[in-house]
C-alpha cells in the first residue's frame, strides 16, 4: 500500500484519479448501522424553515434532522446507570 498526505489524496480524488492503491482493502470493514423509519409531524412553517436550512447547507431534510438529533443526543449527559 502506498502512502501520501491527506492533501495529496484529496487532490487526486478531486481530479478524478483512482486512489484505491492508497487504501488497505484487506483490513477494510463496513459498519452495519441499523435504521428505523419514524414519522415526524411539523407545522408547515417549521417544515419550510427546515427545508430552507437544508437547502442553505446543501443537504437533505432527512440528513439535517438526523444530524441535529445526533448532535443533541451527544450533548446530553449520560446518567450514572448507563
Amino acid at each position: 500500500m502506498k502512502t501520501i498526505t491527506a492533501a495529496e489524496l484529496d487532490q487526486k480524488f478531486d481530479d478524478g484519479e483512482d486512489v484505491s492503491e492508497y487504501f488497505d482493502w484487506a483490513n477494510a470493514r463496513r459498519i452495519n448501522w441499523e435504521h428505523e423509519l419514524i414519522e415526524l409531524e411539523l407545522l408547515k412553517d417549521e417544515l419550510a424553515a427546515l427545508d430552507a436550512e437544508a437547502a442553505r447547507l446543501n443537504t437533505s431534510r432527512q440528513k439535517l434532522v438526523s444530524l441535529w438529533i445526533r448532535e443533541r443526543l451527544n450533548q446530553t449527559p449520560k446518567s450514572a446507570a448507563e
